[in-house]
This record gives C-alpha cells, sequence and structure tokens, in this order.
C-alpha cells in the first residue's frame, strides 16, 4: 500500500482527460485536490440546444438550489437565463451576478419575515406563495412599506398524479403548495389583499423526468389547471411557470430525454395556451439539466488496497462532498459514471470500490467500479457531478471542509470557489472557559 500526491506519469501519453484542451493533471497541480470542475461548454450546449427547440414564448429560470455557485449562476444568466431561488442568500448571489429583479422569483414553504422583506426590497418579479398564511403576510409587510401592486404568484399543489418523476413534489400531500381544492374557495381572501396582487401561478410536479411524454402530459394538465384555477379566482395569469424537472441520465439503465420530441410535444400543449393568453409569461425552471453534465468531481486515489478479495481505492474526497452519489433518495444504490481521469483511454480491466476518507463504511462513492488498473495518485473522476454536490453535501463532516471550485472557461481553468481552510473551519467557533 502506498501514498503519493503527485503522479502525471499519463499525462505525455495524450491518455489523460483533458477540460477544453486543459489537462487534468494541470487543474490538479494548481487547484489541488478533491476539486469539482466545471466546463462552460458543456453549460453552454445545455441550455443553448434547449433555448433553440423550444418554443419563444417561454422563459427558462436556473434554479440556483442545483449548484449556487455564483459564477456559474452569472454564466447561464448570460446565455439568457433568469433565475429561481429558495434563499436569500441565493436572491443576493443572483443579483450580484447580474440578474435583473424582473427575471427572479422566490420559493419555499418556509420562507421568513426576513426573506419575504428581502423579495419586497430587491423587487423581484414575484414572490411564489406556498399557504394563504404566507400571501396574507406578504401583504401585511407591503401594507407597512406603503407600496401598492406587489407581484405574488400562487403555488398549486394539483389534485391529478405526476408521471414518470423520479422524486414527487405535488400532486400528493406536500408541504409545497396550496392544495388545489383549498385553492377554489380562496377568492374572498383573495380579494381581501391590500397591496399585494396575484399575478399568476406556480405548479413543480417533481424532477428528474427522463420520458419526455410524461413532461408533456403534466404541463398539459397544469396548463388546464390554471386556466380553471384563474378564471374562478377571478385573477388574470400574468405569468405561469410550468416548473420543469427535466432529468439526465445517471445510471447504465438510464437515456437521457429525448429533447426533440420533448420539445415539439411541449410546442403542441403550449402554442394553443399562448393564443388564448397572449400576455401570460412562461417560465421553465430547470437546475440539474443545465448544470449536472458539466460539472465533474476529481478526486485523487491515496491507497489500493484489498480487503477479503475486493479492491479498494481509498480517495481524498468522498460523500462528505457528493452525498448524492450515496443515492439518497433512491431505493436502490447505483454508480454515478466514475472514470480513470488519468488512464481515460485505457480500457477498464479491473473492478474497484471508491471509497474516501471518512470513518464510516457508507464513505463510498461507487461500488466495483469497472476501472483501468489504479495506482495512488491517479485522478479519479465522478462524472455528470455539476448538480447537488457540495452544497447538498455535509463537506464539514470530520473538519475536511469545502472542496475547490474552478471553471474552465474559454480554455483557461478559474478558481470560482476556494478550498476551505483550517481557519475557515475553526473561525466561526468560540473556546470558552470551563
Amino acid at each position: 500500500m502506498t501514498e503519493t500526491h503527485t503522479s502525471h506519469a499519463n499525462a505525455a501519453s495524450g491518455q489523460e482527460r483533458h477540460f477544453q484542451g486543459v489537462p487534468v493533471s494541470e487543474i490538479a497541480e494548481t487547484f489541488g485536490t478533491p476539486t469539482y470542475v466545471y466546463d462552460s461548454s458543456t453549460l453552454r450546449d445545455s441550455y443553448q440546444h434547449l433555448r433553440d427547440l423550444l418554443p419563444s414564448s417561454v422563459d427558462i429560470f436556473y434554479s440556483l438550489k442545483a449548484n449556487p455557485n455564483i459564477s456559474i449562476c452569472g454564466y447561464l444568466h448570460s446565455l439568457g437565463a433568469g433565475a429561481e431561488l429558495s434563499s436569500r442568500a441565493e436572491l443576493e448571489t443572483a443579483l450580484r451576478a447580474g440578474v435583473a429583479p424582473r427575471d427572479i422569483i422566490f420559493l419555499g414553504p418556509g420562507k421568513t419575515t426576513e426573506d419575504l422583506q428581502a423579495c419586497l426590497d430587491a423587487g423581484i418579479h414575484a414572490v411564489v406563495c406556498e399557504s394563504l398564511e404566507e400571501l396574507h403576510l406578504l401583504d401585511r409587510l407591503a401594507v407597512e412599506q406603503q407600496l401598492t401592486g406587489v407581484r405574488a404568484m400562487l403555488r398549486v399543489n394539483p389534485d391529478f398524479h405526476t408521471k414518470g418523476s423520479g422524486l414527487a413534489m405535488g400532486g400528493k400531500p406536500r408541504q409545497f403548495g396550496i392544495d388545489a381544492d383549498i385553492l377554489r374557495s380562496a377568492a374572498p381572501e383573495i380579494a381581501r389583499l391590500r397591496a399585494v396582487r396575484v399575478s399568476g401561478l406556480h405548479a413543480y410536479m417533481g424532477t428528474r423526468f427522463l420520458d419526455h411524454s410524461d413532461v408533456v402530459h403534466n404541463t398539459e394538465q397544469i396548463l388546464t389547471t390554471a386556466e380553471r384555477l384563474s378564471e374562478g379566482l377571478g385573477i388574470t395569469l400574468e405569468t405561469l411557470d410550468f416548473g420543469g424537472g427535466l432529468g439526465i441520465a445517471y445510471f447504465d439503465n438510464e437515456k437521457d430525454l429525448d429533447l426533440e420530441a420533448l420539445t415539439a410535444g411541449l410546442g403542441e400543449v403550449l402554442t394553443p395556451f399562448t393564443a388564448r393568453h397572449p400576455r401570460c409569461r412562461l417560465i421553465m425552471e430547470l437546475g440539474r439539466y443545465l448544470t449536472a453534465p458539466a460539472g465533474t468531481y476529481v478526486t485523487r486515489a491515496l491507497y489500493v488496497k484489498e480487503s477479503l478479495g475486493e479492491e479498494f481505492v481509498v480517495a481524498d474526497g468522498g460523500t462528505n462532498h457528493h452525498m448524492a452519489a450515496v443515492g439518497i433518495g433512491s431505493f436502490v444504490k447505483r454508480n454515478f459514471p466514475i472514470t480513470s481521469l488519468t488512464h481515460y483511454k485505457a480500457p477498464a480491466t479491473r473492478r474497484y470500490t471508491l471509497a474516501g476518507p471518512l470513518c464510516t463504511p457508507n464513505d463510498v462513492i461507487g461500488k466495483r467500479v469497472a476501472l483501468p488498473p489504479v495506482q495512488a495518485g491517479d485522478l479519479i473522476g465522478v462524472e455528470r457531478s455539476g448538480a447537488y454536490g457540495p452544497s447538498a453535501s455535509p463537506v464539514n463532516f470530520l473538519s475536511h471542509g469545502h472542496p475547490a471550485e474552478v471553471l474552465v472557461h474559454n480554455g483557461a481553468a478559474r478558481l470560482i470557489r476556494r478550498r476551505a481552510t483550517l481557519e475557515d473551519l475553526l473561525e466561526p467557533q468560540y473556546l470558552i472557559n470551563l
């Protein structure tokens, strides 16, 4: 069993992974490991391909929860994306990244008074209220500030069942939104609003959809529900967010969405709706679909060892940075796409269990992963990792801290978040006299 911190033997052979021409060994040498590496060309392709095929009436809003890094948000905004967010930090991120308030909506079932106040101060396009109580709180705050015409959207929990979602977020008992049945009798409450104007509706049925027909079906049902509710509530549909939740294929038995079939189907249901509501702004919110394919979690093999006939690679990063790879939210543990970045073109002739540095048997990124022969010092990559990475992981478990994040853009690798230092971890704590 050996340990090393530099191993770039394969760089000269041309077999290592490159990002826009930049060798991964160079990125690792410059910024260290473990590190998340994002490729801006993949971000651009994911956004632009969808943008080119979607009806022009649909605006794409980036869901910052997928990857809240300010440079990722800023780059997607430069391509034309708005921002869908759920915290004051995400609001400040979007504003600093240059997103105009008119292109921002704020969701979340548990908004505080401070959250709502921040939305009012920023003058965003709309607060998406997820309960009637929240709607009245927003109205009271707006009255106190002598504001008028504050836009709010109502998040609807529809009473139809979603199809094809990896994680259903509507159509069943959920903390999100207001049940459609409750909304049908809410006209008197809405009429009592003094400073807030209900200007639209929002529905989000789930995430990780991989069958285009399911997305089209759900969208058609949302459009129908929105029309009926708006008529019953006596509101004009100025904005309708019909969700998104487009998935990507992570596992061997999955295929990516048929984008052409998806957008053609959406066009068929959106075109007549737009004809009936020509002034209604349509929003499709996307996070994972835009960012996941662009990210690679880069770790370095510290040790290669055998235990009871099974070969292990112990790397310097693990589930503390990439909790999604554990299979949280899935009934079956399946491996993300994992490759040798040092021997990127070499045949995968061995099987290894890829573990991280944590003192728990659950710190396993992949089981029996097919890889070329691995040596200590090799770089291993977990691909399709641009969404729900460090921000959705216990980065401070065992005090390892947040990994570095790097964006490769125009052929240059640039640091977009520095690695946590020991001081970062200890500075917020106080040693008291006991």
